[in-house]
Formats: C-alpha cells, structure tokens, sequence
C-alpha cells in the first residue's frame, strides 16, 4: 500500500484541539487587557478634565458644570478620540452637599447611549474624581473598589 504525503484527518483535528484549547485560554485573558486599557482611557479624560477644571477655578472662582446634554466649548464630554469610539461619557457637577464654586464632582460613565454602548465595566463601574481628590468607582469591588480600580 502506498501512502501520499500530507495530513491525516486525525492529525488536522489534533492540532485543531491544541488551537482550540489555546485560544480558550488565551481569550478570556485578552478581554481583561482591553477592559483595563478602556478603563485607563476614562481615568486620564478624567484627570484631563479636573485639570482644565482648576485651570478654569483659578481664574473664574467656580467650576463649571456640563455633560452631553449641556456641552461646554472646549470641554470634551467623552472618553477617546471620538464619542462614538468611547468607553465612557463624562459629567461634571457639583458635589454633594457643596456649591459649584467650592467642589466639582467629574464622572466617567460607561456604555451609554452617546458613546460606546456596548462597553461594560462591572469590575469597577462608574469612575469618579473629586476636585477635594477623593477618587471613587461603583463596580462591584466592594469596599477597596476606589484603591483597586484607581492606580
């Protein structure tokens, strides 16, 4: 009998096992980068937006609130490069309990209509920043949740 050359089924479907098996590994990890790099995204618009806060505070002796639904000039509402490719929209306002002038409060939401819809953080959820540096998220981290999700 005479064998020609090339592979056997059970040698395709041997390495199509292996394949398989890597790539169930190797998934779930590459799913938590990309979550964790989009969340750092929504943790540096953040920072951006606090600075152009006190930048405008030092000058003006307020902040200023704005969201997508009341955009400011010069103010970014989103996340990215783009609303449409962020992770999260912002809003800035005033913190609980205290005046516009005296304390901002920004917040990072995830997913929602005006941005990226379909991304979703339930590690760490919502992400916020004080103008008093309180820095706080709503995932279901517990009570560590801020120190876990914020470096």
């Amino acid at each position: 009998m005479c064998r020609s050359p090339g592979f056997t089924l059970i040698e395709t479907m041997v390495v199509l096992l292996i394949l398989s098996i890597l790539a169930a590994i190797a998934y779930p990890g590459y799913t938590g980068h990309l979550a964790k790099m989009r969340r750092i995204e929504g943790q540096v618009a953040l920072i951006d937006a606090m600075q152009q806060q006190e930048r405008h505070h030092s000058l003006h002796h307020t902040y200023v609130a704005y969201s997508a639904a009341e955009p400011l000039d010069g103010q970014r509402w989103w996340s990215g490069s783009r609303a449409a490719d962020s992770a999260y929209e912002l809003e800035a306002r005033a913190c609980p309990g205290n005046a516009l002038r005296d304390c901002v409060e920004l917040v990072a939401t995830p997913g929602t209509a005006n941005v990226d819809a379909g991304y979703r953080d339930s590690e760490c959820g919502t992400l916020s920043m004080r103008s008093s540096g309180e820095q706080g998220a709503s995932g279901s981290g517990g009570d560590n949740n801020a120190a876990r999700c914020w470096p």
